[in-house]
């Protein structure tokens, strides 16, 4: 590899084809290398090779061992929000500054959590189903009915977490007619929106959103005893984290009945092994998506934007989107 003077950053895109976007290239002096993908084992190697000062990454993880290894590293950019695939305690005590992407996601994961919702109230994959299997084509009338539908209007979202993300799914809910409910850590004082216990909150929705971080207090958050007590016709969204919900409880009591049903587009681990309780799930009331809610095409060419605007804040020494 090439090598560059020390007055320049030298930067390295740990897995640049995570984002579908135009990166336009630092204003400022620098090296850039690119890969595709990178294996975990491989980033070391990778940005110790370029004597990377700024590592780009989006799920290559950067843990305490790797950065031991890697002294010239001076800033992690994170390509998403999530930075649970780096030791943020680890980079503050080396002095490493980590930022990440914040609301570029603000319609476009919205969006995804109602097309899942309306899925599944109106019972699309059902019909859908029927319709393969020349049911309609028999039917004695015009239509085919088999399968309850409810309509979103008068019914209760509750919302887990409300940032961003939460306040515009709020927004739309609001639209659509629906009671928003709220358990969230903060005061939350928005018209239109009631802040309720953690018990109420999944004993009365009729739809239970998840718009919160996986960290130790909220993983496995809902699982075999949390789900026996929604209520019986209630939707599980969970456009989030994988790990929020415990899998195989999910998958029993989806079969079982528990509950109405559930449309989730993460998973804990992703992409995910073949023995994964959820994704051979063939129920009509469930849907699953490859972590797809935040990628529109709109949505990222801002992450792509807010990216290096991140990288150029912190050469220029007014770092933004700090996480460490």
């Amino acid at each position: 590899m090439t090598s560059v003077p020390d007055d320049r950053h030298r930067i390295v895109f740990l897995d640049r084809d995570s984002v579908i976007a135009n990166v336009r290239k630092p204003s400022f002096a620098h090296a850039w290398t690119e890969y595709p993908a990178t294996k975990a084992a491989d980033a070391v190697a990778r940005l110790r090779d370029a004597r990377a000062t700024i590592a780009i990454t989006n799920k290559v993880p950067l843990r305490a061992d790797a950065l031991d290894q890697l002294p010239d590293l001076k800033m992690i950019a994170v390509s998403a929000t999530g930075t649970d695939i780096i030791d943020l305690a680890a980079c503050r005590a080396r002095g490493i500054t980590v930022a990440n992407i914040r609301n570029y996601a603000v319609n476009t994961l919205p969006e995804h959590t109602f097309a899942l919702m309306l899925a599944l109230r109106r019972q699309l994959v059902a019909y859908r189903a029927d319709i393969e299997a020349g049911l309609w084509q028999k039917a004695e009338q015009f239509c085919l009915f088999g399968h309850p539908i409810a309509d979103l209007a008068g019914s209760r979202l509750g919302l887990a977490g409300y940032g961003a993300l939460g306040k515009s799914v709020a927004a739309i809910a609001r639209a659509f007619g629906m009671e928003v409910v709220v358990f969230n850590r903060s005061p939350v004082e928005d018209e239109g929106v009631v802040q309720v216990s953690w018990d109420e909150l999944l004993e009365t929705s009729d739809v239970l959103s998840l718009h919160l971080p996986l960290n130790d207090q909220t993983r496995n958050m809902i699982g075999a005893s949390e789900l026996v007590r929604m209520k019986r016709s209630a939707l599980l969204i969970n456009t989030a984290r994988g790990g929020l919900v415990d899998e195989q409880a999910l998958a029993d009591a989806l079969r079982a009945g528990v509950i109405g049903g559930a449309g989730f587009d993460v998973l804990t681990q992703e992409p995910p092994p073949a023995d994964n309780p959820l994704l051979n799930l063939r129920l009509p009331n469930f849907i699953l998506t490859p972590h797809s809610a935040w990628a529109s095409t709109q949505a990222m060419q801002v992450l792509a934007d807010q990216l290096i605007d991140n990288v150029e804040a912190w050469v220029a020494g007014v770092p933004r989107n700090v996480v460490a």
